[in-house]
Parts: structure tokens; sequence; C-alpha cells
């Protein structure tokens, strides 16, 4: 990002047309396929967004959207990894699941 000059026509896409400008920064960051298009179409969608931890005990949580549908992450190495999803009915997760990391 720190080549990327901010002149009057990047201002410009970025009042007017941002999804643009995205595209145009992903682009000049070597990103070729950006999913934030898809992710934005997924998360605007959704109301509710609860995190918890996973049943087993092992490093990992579950992402709940709408208290419908469960995505499962794990632990690989030093990053999480997408597990797969289920659904059904969930319950409320626990909003303060973050104040007890150090």
């Amino acid at each position: 990002m720190d080549e990327i000059k901010i002149n009057w026509f990047i201002k410009l896409l970025l009042k007017f047309w941002p999804k643009l400008a995205m595209r145009y920064f992903a682009g000049k960051m070597g990103i070729k396929e950006p999913l934030f298009d898809k992710a934005h179409e997924l998360f605007s969608k959704i109301d509710c967004v609860d995190i918890m931890p996973t049943a087993s005990g092992s490093r990992g949580f579950i992402l709940i959207l709408n208290r419908h549908t469960a995505l499962y992450f794990y632990q690989d190495g030093d990053r999480f990894a997408y597990d797969g999803f289920e659904m059904g009915e969930y319950e409320k997760g626990d909003v303060a699941i973050f104040d007890k990391i150090r």
C-alpha cells in the first residue's frame, strides 16, 4: 500500500465508487480474486454473529450466523483453517468471549 499514490482520481473513486476503488487497490497489491464482494454480500444479510469455542475442547472456534448456520474453524499450525459448516438452531453466544484474551 505504501507505493499506491492517492491522487484526485483515486479520491473520486473512493467517494463515489468505493467498490471499484477496492478492486483497484486489490489489483495494485497483487490480489487476483478479492473476496470482499462475496464477504460483503454474505455479511450484509447477517443480523447476528456469535462466536463460541468448539465443544470438543480442541483449539478452534465456531462462528454462528443468525443462530442458524455454524462455521467451524480449527487450528492448523499457526493459523485457523475452515473445517465445514452445520445448520440448525444455535443458542446465543457470549459477547464477552474476547475479554479473557491476554
